[in-house]
């Protein structure tokens, strides 16, 4: 195959002196980000692709989904509808992300505990209560394949200050996002 090459207009430097490489190295930037950008579309590279090659930097990190960065499984704060708020408690506490999921026999999450309901409806009588009488129904949740700084973004602008989500497939909870996470990860 031929040799090909690109040649550049030589319209001198914007130099006052014209000596100091000025405007030429400006294009050689853009001929190169324009190569650059001809080749990830040629070999369609994806956000995944970037990712995964660059997953110490700050964009690599911006591309991390929620899934990469959940808590799963023993590691989730749930209990059943018909714990009690001892319970809930409990298991708010074991968990330490701030908050306890509320989930039906089908395993849907129907609400959660945080520790600012906690703080709101605390009285003497709240550790006699059903986790469900307490809950905050219908959760902001987020499904598992989106970008974390989209979960971050929502935990953000809530209004209410929220700092955890839980990740739901379904209906139902398949990990939890803290705000923590997300710092930690350098998606902010």
């Amino acid at each position: 195959m031929p040799c090909r090459s690109i040649k550049l207009p030589d319209d001198g430097e914007a130099c006052p002196l014209g000596l100091a490489p000025t405007s030429s190295t400006t294009a050689t930037l853009v001929l190169g980000d324009i190569l650059a950008v001809c080749m990830l579309e040629r070999k369609g590279f994806s956000k995944t692709d970037f990712r995964q090659r660059h997953p110490g930097g700050k964009l690599g990190a911006f591309l991390q989904k929620v899934s990469d960065l959940m808590h799963t499984g023993d590691d989730m704060p749930l209990v059943g509808e018909e714990a009690s708020m001892q319970d809930a408690l409990l298991t708010m506490t074991s968990k330490m992300l701030g908050c306890v999921g509320i989930i039906n026999k089908q395993g849907e999450l129907l609400g959660i505990i945080t520790d600012g309901d906690l703080r709101r409806c605390m009285s003497p009588q709240v550790l006699t209560e059903k986790a469900a009488d307490v809950m905050t129904r219908n959760p902001k949740t987020i499904a598992p394949d989106v970008l974390a700084a989209e979960a971050l973004n929502t935990m953000n602008n809530t209004g209410k200050g929220i700092t955890q989500l839980f990740v739901v497939n379904n209906g139902k909870p398949v990990g939890i996002i803290h705000i923590h996470d997300c710092l930690r990860a350098g998606v902010a």
